[in-house]
């Protein structure tokens, strides 16, 4: 049965026409910012790549993506999950270099998802890589990229109200960064997700970091594919949605694999038959560049500005019955 939650009192912000524009000026005023804050290029990506690339990102190991074969080419596809082990090929066929890097529009279908009030089978985000050096691979280095996408955001939500006054939603630009064992120590009787709940209610917005290994209790925080984030130098932007009373993930974010790493992590997650991948042969031996990226969702940033309670508000996907009775009763539009 999948969840839905309907806040106390709750309608939708703005009207389906106010919506849409609404929409639109949260989409164009944020990519253009956060192409200037970390000195992006725009590309265009793949919606599906072949199989026997490895390009794929598998997530958490459990998902199933959407596959077909292509007679005219005699391979099969698979629509993309992400694009993280793409963007990091294409800066090194694009000849990007030290400092510079690209963004894109990813569109993934995700069958197995589990439908809530922020889950969708359609997944809708900018996707972002740039190169950087080996001194740049550090947790430093991650907390300040992170708190200059934070920056963006709240100066679009500021932006945002100012052509749309009916809305209200108050973002905190002040970045908490706490790695997941930090976390796990101050809260070790809740689980990772309650965790995050208390966290982002506490301080608003918060980079958790170091998201994949085990930690004391044995178990990570949460799933990290051992192929594209480095695990000890990774994080997720989250703020507080008020709305929904909980914490809200707008981008995964990491600094990636480099030879080694990638090494222990497939080692450690047991996934040592992707070495014989196009993809993963070519990070081993050092010919693909050291980078740093993420993923930031594009109906999430919506939801959160516009104070949406669910994220069928903000794009068009398809849901079971049970949320569509629900949302009309409520009074939320599903687009």
């Amino acid at each position: 049965m999948n969840k839905l939650y309907i806040p106390e009192n709750y309608r939708s912000p703005l009207d389906v026409y106010k919506t849409q524009k609404a929409i639109s000026f949260i989409k164009e005023s944020f990519q253009t910012r956060l192409a200037a804050a970390l000195n992006l290029k725009r590309v265009s990506a793949p919606l599906f790549v072949t199989e026997a690339s490895g390009l794929n990102d598998n997530l958490n190991g459990i998902e199933r993506p959407v596959s077909f074969d292509v007679p005219a080419v005699g391979e099969s596809a698979q629509v993309v999950h992400s694009l993280a082990k793409w963007k990091r090929l294409a800066l090194h066929e694009y000849h990007f270099y030290v400092g510079n890097g690209l963004y894109t529009d990813m569109n993934a279908i995700r069958r197995d998802e589990e439908l809530d009030n922020i889950h969708s089978i359609y997944v809708d985000q900018w996707d972002w890589e740039k190169v950087i050096t080996e001194d740049d691979r550090t947790l430093d280095h991650l907390k300040d990229v992170a708190q200059k996408i934070v920056n963006v955001i709240c100066d679009v939500n500021e932006l945002l109200k100012v052509d749309f006054p009916e809305l209200n939603v108050k973002l905190n630009r002040n970045m908490l960064a706490i790695t997941t064992s930090e976390l796990e120590e101050m809260y070790p009787e809740l689980s990772p997700k309650e965790r995050e709940d208390a966290i982002t209610k506490k301080h608003g917005t918060v980079l958790l970091m170091q998201i994949g290994g085990r930690l004391r209790s044995g178990r990570p925080h949460d799933g990290r594919a051992p192929d594209y984030d480095d695990w000890q130098l990774n994080g997720d932007i989250l703020f507080y949605n008020e709305v929904l009373g909980r914490a809200f993930e707008i981008s995964s974010m990491g600094i990636r694999v480099d030879a080694e790493s990638l090494d222990r992590q497939l080692n450690e997650r047991g996934c040592n038959d992707r070495r014989s991948l196009p993809f993963h042969k070519r990070l081993l031996s050092g010919e693909l560049p050291l980078t740093i990226g993420g993923g930031i969702g594009q109906s999430r940033l919506c939801m959160l500005m516009m104070g949406s309670a669910h994220i069928g508000e903000v794009q068009s996907s398809i849901w079971d019955k049970e949320t569509i009775e629900g949302c009309k009763a409520a009074g939320i539009k599903l687009l």
